[in-house]
């Protein structure tokens, strides 16, 4: 059997990119041919499969993101055409494909939390640009196509939204989540890392520490985080942001202004993460919309109990109470008071083991198994 995967470019800190390597080495123990079309796949695993870059030319002064996605877009569509694949999964919006995986959630889905933020100018515009009208058009035509016989939905918030933004059957949609190392992430790493990276953070032990990990911190509600950490009753607790973003001194300013002072530290982006889910009392994701994050996955993991949002698709795995809170993104008093809350669940045996629960079949070896299944049935 002949596969091919498609992904634009890789990236080494996104979840996509797990999700293929591991759909790579499944097929490949099939004995499938597997080929990997990308426009660039530097500094990624090269073992088990064929590659072929597809890097078409287009205007980054006229069309942009836009013009860059539909340049693959196309280009992918040709090869396709006459390479005699009996199976094509896309990564990207692409009509034709035979199996797409959602890893972004539904385009339509994030424009209308998005928009509730904006205001009325921001909104216009949203309406008006020329990459979302290109990414919705795509994500239309593609789950309308004739040829698609598979959605892969990272969530079942997922699921639903895209049988409820474009009538997808649903016995189209497999929900296969994704898998954890639980050997790497696991309530072990508070006894390795807790001690040692406080103290070199120069955080007391008995003080409640809060995590975030994510990039694009607009998106994912660091100034909301901000804006109720500095409300939280619990004047001696500690936040720590690890992520990149382009605005990052625009929100260290903003955390000084907010007299958070020395109580919020900014890592950056960070390669392993390990330690300070080792140091963390509770872990904290206000995203305005995230399909279905590894890193609330892997603190849950850990054992931390985690706070996220209406728009998360890892709300499957909260108990409300139990192991954390689920709000509304943008409701800042709710999640100042979820904050707190935290801060004592995050103390708590149960709250850690409960959390810890809550993710312990989301296996790596049962994620390829789901795929192994899904792929046979085609």
């Amino acid at each position: 059997m002949k596969i091919a995967i498609v992904r634009q470019r890789y990236n080494p800190y996104g979840g996509a990119e797990r999700f293929v390597e591991r759909a790579l080495a499944a097929l490949s123990s099939e004995g499938a041919e597997v080929t990997l079309i990308t426009r660039n796949w530097d500094g990624a695993p090269q073992a088990g499969f064929q590659q072929i870059t597809c890097d078409p030319a287009y205007s980054r002064l006229f069309g942009g993101r836009a013009a860059r996605d539909r340049s693959f877009a196309r280009a992918v569509q040709a090869l396709t055409a006459c390479a005699g694949f009996d199976i094509v999964q896309a990564h990207e919006r692409i009509p034709g494909c035979t199996v797409f995986r959602a890893g972004d959630g539904v385009h339509a889905a994030w424009l209308r939390h998005r928009a509730r933020q904006l205001g009325p100018l921001a909104r216009l515009g949203q309406r008006l640009s020329g990459y979302h009208r290109y990414v919705l058009d795509a994500e239309r035509e593609m789950f309308a196509h004739p040829a698609l016989r598979r959605v892969i939905c990272n969530s079942q918030m997922v699921a639903d939204e895209i049988s409820a933004f474009y009538g997808v059957d649903r016995e189209q949609l497999a929900v296969i989540y994704n898998g954890l190392d639980t050997s790497v992430f696991h309530p072990g790493l508070r006894a390795e890392f807790r001690a040692a990276t406080r103290a070199a953070a120069g955080i007391p032990e008995a003080v409640p520490l809060l995590l975030y990990v994510g990039s694009g911190f607009e998106r994912k509600g660091v100034p909301q985080l901000l804006q109720a950490f500095a409300d939280l009753p619990e004047r001696e607790a500690r936040l720590v942001i690890v992520g990149a973003d382009r605005k990052l001194k625009a929100l260290q300013a903003a955390a000084q202004k907010l007299g958070l002072g020395e109580r919020v530290l900014f890592t950056g982006p960070l390669k392993d993460v390990r330690p300070w889910y080792g140091a963390a009392d509770g872990f904290v994701l206000p995203t305005l919309y995230d399909p279905c994050p590894n890193a609330a996955l892997e603190a849950l993991a850990c054992g931390l109990p985690t706070v996220t949002t209406t728009g998360c698709g890892a709300q499957e795995w909260i108990r409300d109470g139990e192991n954390g809170r689920v709000v509304d993104a943008l409701a800042v008093d709710a999640l100042s008071a979820a904050l707190a809350e935290l801060c004592i669940l995050g103390g708590q045996p149960a709250a850690q083991a409960a959390a810890r629960a809550a993710v312990a079949e989301l296996s790596l070896a049962a994620m390829a198994g789901r795929l192994l299944e899904l792929y046979r049935s085609l």
